[in-house]
């Protein structure tokens, strides 16, 4: 069984008329190397945003700004530890310098399969520092520049998950780590008195590297096949039985950066195929 990162067309991408998608505005957006956070830092750019990618991963970073710039938009790739405070704290700088920051999107994230009693420690600080220390510091540090830019505006958006709303088996710190995020969220919009606003995604499975790396853990903890995990574990509760693409989730992201989304005020876009509220 084989599930391939779908390739991003420029006629999938959601391109919205809004006075603030423009190159003197800039988005940052993090695990820009794979998946979502690449599928963002394209349609952000073919937005029109100055995008700024981050990633540890350099050459699939820069594979993203190639993409973003052959569909005519503008992205710079920084390399960036997430998990190293310089790093953030360059980052944020050097994209200063690229214009007003105006939107954040966090995304970058890790899985480890494991139950309580036998999860790493140091997975589990890896995974809080990587996925949820992160997220608050690039907040923090860009929060500022969203309130000095032009009209004082910025939206910051966090990738959480079905699982920042049910907790699966062996995933404790996912859970726990996407959970934080949509708390995140809400503190933000509390905060932002309608100015900085901030929401969270969450949805079920994605094609991602991320979710195919699941899928052998899955089956060996579980004692099923890899196809058995995909149609009764990964999408047994959706109503629709096939993964979202990574840039069906990006769209939500530009939606909710948008003038469009004026009202969406530390919500979540629950897209899940049903999983979470039906049954």
């Amino acid at each position: 069984m084989e599930i391939n990162e779908p390739v991003i067309k420029q006629d999938e991408i959601l391109i919205l008329q809004d006075n603030h998608y423009n190159i003197d505005n800039v988005c940052i957006v993090t695990g820009a190397g794979t998946g979502i956070g690449r599928a963002i830092a394209i349609a952000a750019a073919a937005n029109h945003l100055m995008t700024v990618g981050l990633d540890i991963n350099e050459e699939e970073g820069k594979n993203t700004q190639k993409m973003a710039r052959e569909i005519g938009g503008q992205m710079v790739f920084i390399k960036t530890d997430l998990t190293i405070d310089e790093d953030v704290e360059h980052a944020v700088t050097e994209a200063a310098k690229l214009g007003a920051i105006k939107y954040l999107a966090n995304v970058a994230g890790i899985q480890h399969i494991d139950p309580i009693d036998n999860f790493p420690m140091e997975k589990y600080d890896l995974m809080q520092r990587l996925m949820l220390r992160a997220p608050f510091y690039l907040s923090k540090l860009t929060i500022p520049h969203m309130k000095k830019s032009p009209e004082g505006i910025g939206v910051i958006g966090n990738m959480a998950s079905v699982h920042a709303h049910i907790c699966t088996v062996n995933k404790p710190v996912y859970n726990i780590t996407k959970f934080g995020l949509r708390a995140l969220t809400q503190s933000i919009a509390a905060e932002g008195e309608g100015k900085i606003r901030s929401f969270s995604v969450s949805t079920n499975f994605v094609k991602t590297p991320l979710a195919l790396k699941q899928i052998p853990a899955q089956a060996e903890q579980r004692g099923i096949t890899q196809e058995e995990v995909m149609r009764d574990v990964m999408m047994g509760k959706s109503r629709i039985k096939e993964m979202m693409s990574p840039v069906e989730v990006a769209n939500l992201f530009i939606f909710g950066f948008s003038r469009f989304a004026r009202y969406l005020i530390g919500g979540d876009l629950l897209f899940d195929g049903g999983a979470v509220l039906t049954y």
